[in-house]
């Protein structure tokens, strides 16, 4: 008797993992392509099992995301991202927003994080909000936050001031700087970069 019930329980325990099937990227990225990172999370709400993904290849690297449906896969979003990273790209999902955090640059490096939600209208992944950091890793110039809310048309920009040096270094930020920007629907793949936010380049 004790050996059925443990034989049951095991079924039990077993069964969420072979009813959430985890979608294959193979068919979605470049061909020879390495997976740096990724997240298997309900990214459209109807309880498939989604998938989102930073893939390296060369010196190209991409975020893809991949939508589950009763239809098969499908691709719902996919973006250049910075080829020369600073670590590996770190992917959550939070309330179904994908959250993607990078750290690029060299001795000047900019730290971004862009969060995305699926836009059922359009069926893509559309851009909420994003957060980019400019600092000097050796303490060697000024740097700057800008912080967009892609909902509300806010941004708010905060210039900080080296102060100090060496062990004694850091960052004094001036007072917050808000200005309006636009509210247009931004999708995967047309989004601005960190450096674009900084305005470097076009």
């Amino acid at each position: 008797m004790k050996r059925l019930v443990l034989v049951f329980g095991a079924l039990l325990v077993s069964a969420p993992a072979q009813a959430q099937s985890v979608p294959d990227l193979g068919k979605f990225l470049p061909i020879g392509a390495e997976v740096e990172t990724r997240v298997d999370a309900d990214l459209t709400g109807d309880g498939l099992v989604d998938v989102a993904a930073v893939a390296v290849k060369d010196d190209e690297r991409l975020l893809v995301v991949v939508a589950d449906s009763p239809r098969g896969l499908v691709k719902i979003g996919q973006a250049e991202m910075d080829p020369s990273p600073l670590g590996s790209a770190e992917l959550k999902v939070l309330r179904g927003v994908l959250i993607v955090d990078d750290l690029t640059g060299g001795t000047t490096a900019l730290s971004s994080t862009y969060r995305w939600r699926f836009d059922p209208m359009v069926r893509k992944m559309r851009l909420i909000g994003d957060d980019v950091s400019l600092y000097s890793r050796t303490w060697a110039h000024d740097g700057r936050d800008v912080s967009t809310n892609r909902l509300t048309g806010v941004q708010i920009s905060t210039f900080k001031k080296l102060k100090g040096r060496g062990e004694n270094a850091s960052y004094a930020p001036s007072k917050p700087i808000r200005k309006t920007v636009s509210r247009d629907p931004i999708y995967m793949g047309s989004a601005p970069t960190p450096e674009r936010t900084m305005g470097w380049g076009n």
